[in-house]
């Protein structure tokens, strides 16, 4: 049997992994460990990103008193985190493979450094054939810099580790024309980044037990194809759904965004997924837009600004939108915003943000 790729992130969904009355699908996480393990011994290298905490929490125990539903998901995740790593230990080591478990928050990735720590420890973990499981730190992430779900969480690790592939395990085949309940869904096999406008046509309402839901997905899978990573978006319910998908030989019902051709390098994937720590912000016009778009490359001159919306110092990440305030990329600032005057006036402008560390949203 031959497999796709040699380097995968897999993620799987809270609903992929509760049952319907919220506790965990202890037969079906033995049943994926299976399929992870013949992958693993079959030379295909996985990252596992799992949801399932909070799941296999409530299952321990009820909050002896009532309590807020921020209180009440830090415990089920602190006790849940236990339940759920013991269940995959165990069932991996029935393979003769040893799983670790990696917690992290937003916040961990805010910083370079931090950044880079994070993807040495999972490099270091593959390295030695130990499976990688990550998940949010739900315990202490109860900011609005809270992963909007562990989608988003798995779109940045995929990116981190240069995996060749990420597959998004949900309760559904993929993504539908419409909500997959409707009688007339269909369901879109390939999606091409530059070529389908997704907006409202997959209105999956929230899942049950995962805070993001079929929108999430598409947003993260649309921005990893464009770093030029493969997309698969998979209903992780079906039986064998990992052998299936990655076996060349084999046509599988889901959904694939195709990726783009071009990667971006290390630093500009950081900064494309670090935009929520954008200390300031600035305009820009239709001619920088275009410039910026080209296939040269491009760095963002002072000219180019039609206004700073946001102070920002040396060194800051910085959002770059357009004159309606959509957002075009994400760049980190060479001087501060004080010094943009300076420069608008100097006959050699030096770049604002230089083509090295500037993060285009949706440069084809």
């Amino acid at each position: 049997m031959q497999f796709r790729y040699k380097k995968i992130t897999v993620k799987i969904g809270s609903n992929v992994l509760a049952k319907a009355d919220g506790t965990l699908n202890v037969a079906r996480i033995a049943h994926l460990v299976d399929q992870i393990a013949f992958l693993q011994k079959s030379g295909v290298e996985v990252v596992l990103v799992s949801s399932g905490a909070v799941a296999a929490g409530r299952a321990v125990l009820e909050p002896v008193k009532r309590t807020d539903a921020v209180s009440q998901r830090q415990l089920w995740a602190a006790l849940g985190q236990v339940k759920l790593i013991s269940r995959y230990s165990d069932f991996f080591s029935e393979h003769g493979l040893v799983c670790a478990q990696v917690l992290t928050t937003k916040e961990n990735f805010s910083d370079r450094g931090h950044y880079l720590n994070m993807k040495n420890c999972i490099t270091t973990l593959l390295e030695n054939k130990v499976i990688p499981i990550v998940n949010e730190n739900d315990t202490i992430s109860v900011t609005e810099l809270m992963f909007t779900d562990n989608d988003e969480l798995s779109g940045l690790i995929a990116s981190m580790v240069n995996s060749e592939a990420l597959v998004i395990l949900s309760n559904v085949n993929g993504v539908y024309n419409t909500h997959p309940q409707n009688e007339n869904a269909e369901l879109i096999h390939q999606i091409d980044r530059e070529e389908v406008d997704l907006k409202g046509s997959a209105v999956e309402r929230q899942s049950t037990f995962g805070r993001g839901g079929m929108l999430t997905k598409l947003r993260i899978a649309q921005k990893v194809a464009g770093d030029g990573i493969g997309v698969h978006v998979a209903n992780g319910t079906t039986e064998n759904v990992l052998i299936d998908l990655l076996d060349k030989d084999k046509e599988f019902e889901h959904t694939y965004f195709v990726p783009n051709k071009k990667s971006s390098s290390g630093v500009k994937k950081w900064i494309g997924y670090s935009d929520d720590f954008a200390k300031g912000q600035v305009v820009i016009n239709q001619g920088a837009i275009k410039a910026l778009n080209s296939e040269k490359a491009v760095s963002l001159l002072p000219v180019g600004v039609v206004k700073t919306i946001s102070d920002f110092k040396k060194g800051d990440l910085i959002k770059i939108v357009d004159e309606t305030g959509a957002v075009v990329g994400v760049g980190k600032a060479q001087y501060g915003s004080d010094k943009m005057k300076q420069e608008m006036d100097s006959e050699k402008q030096k770049p604002l943000v230089h083509y090295d560390y500037l993060y285009m949203e949706n440069k084809k």
